[in-house]
């Protein structure tokens, strides 16, 4: 516990000295107000930059080897590094995005904004539960955070920093995945349809919410070839290194419906604007074809156990042998299921100014820019 609260003072300090030169703000007389466009984060392990430390939870990576190529320490980030959110804080000139429940957050901090992501958390409260912060939880704490700024720097300004976010979420994969590894009554009860069905109008309706708390602009990655990640190469024993069907199954129709919910969301909500980024896309082509981007490996962790590093053992998680690689940036994935720093950047720069076919129809840079 110590440590883990050394981790987060170092962590908050090292935020303030690489922010101090971007940070462009006036002085409010009840605090201080930024000039540029917050970034409020939501989601799972691919945003998670640490609430995962403050809850009472195994699913965790705040220990050795995450954390080891950009900070030199574990953080809670489940890579090596820096995630695609911190990229992108990065672009649009903001500090380092803290986590929502890292201790000592200041409203003039939360002025550029907040992240709420958990590792492991889904749409449906009923995806680990009692182990992650479902995205109905973190929207309360979002709704906390509102309520603090609106409190401290009076409603026009703090109305002003909402329309001018952008609200960025990756959320859904887990969701899928649970019912693949534990019973799920829900899954088990419905088509896999009606299921995706639940898990998109679970995202959607917190999307509603924070437009009626006055977000305008939302960033999304559709789901990841995760069929093709190295723990589903794993899940059927009679064909050992290929993508998992049943798993593409359900991320084709998620990838399939959720562009129709967004569309639905931008005729219906005044001014409701979106990027949305075609990570299966981006993401299965690094897996087959890792050179092409300079990876030496696409399909096998650089941490964990087993064929294809595909059991999540890494940094002993619970008390079990691992295997490291020597070279991060030859990979695509860092642990099982989860990529490098190296990967992040890459992804991240689609995500911010590729074009309509590949993040669209805006992107992060044009969210960021409007008005």
């Amino acid at each position: 516990m110590e440590s883990s609260r050394l981790f987060s003072t170092i962590l908050f300090l090292y935020t303030i000295i690489l922010s101090i030169n971007s940070i462009n703000c006036t002085e409010n007389d009840n605090d201080l107000v930024t000039d540029q466009a917050a970034l409020f984060v939501f989601g799972d392990s691919l945003f998670d930059v640490g609430n995962n430390n403050y809850i009472n939870t195994t699913t965790r990576s705040n220990f050795f080897p995450y954390g080891q190529t950009f900070f030199k320490f574990p953080t809670g980030r489940v890579s090596d590094g820096r995630l695609i959110t911190d990229f992108i804080a990065e672009k649009a000139w903001l500090p380092l995005i803290p986590p929502n429940l890292q201790p000592g957050n200041s409203n003039s901090q939360l002025t550029y904004g907040v992240n709420f992501a958990s590792a492991g958390a889904g749409a449906l409260v009923e995806t680990f539960p009692g182990m992650v912060i479902d995205l109905g939880t973190q929207l309360n704490s979002f709704k906390n955070v509102e309520k603090s700024l609106r409190s401290a720097l009076g409603d026009e300004e703090a109305k002003k920093i909402f329309a001018r976010a952008v609200y960025m979420f990756s959320i859904g994969s887990n969701d899928l995945f649970f019912p693949l590894v534990a019973n799920s009554s829900l899954f088990q009860s419905n088509t896999k349809e009606r299921f995706v069905d639940f898990v998109i109008g679970n995202t959607t309706s917190v999307l509603e919410e924070l437009y009626k708390m006055g977000g305008r602009k939302f960033g999304f990655l559709n789901m990841g070839a995760y069929e093709c990640a190295p723990p589903s190469l794993l899940l059927d024993p009679a064909n050992i290194g290929s993508c998992s069907k049943p798993v593409a199954e359900l991320i084709n129709l998620h990838n399939k419906k959720f562009p129709d919910a967004l569309n639905r969301l931008q005729r219906e909500l005044s001014g409701f604007r979106y990027a949305l980024h075609d990570y299966h896309t981006s993401l299965l082509d690094r897996i087959n074809n890792p050179s092409k981007y300079g990876f030496k490996v696409g399909q096998m962790g650089c941490c964990g156990s087993g064929q294809f590093r595909g059991i999540n053992t890494c940094g002993g998680r619970m008390g079990q042998s691992y295997e490291l690689c020597e070279n991060v940036n030859d990979y695509l994935f860092f642990d099982s299921s989860h990529l490098t720093e190296k990967a992040h950047q890459q992804i991240a720069e689609l995500v911010w100014s590729g074009p309509p076919n590949v993040t669209g129809p805006y992107n992060l840079k044009a969210l960021f820019e409007l008005n």
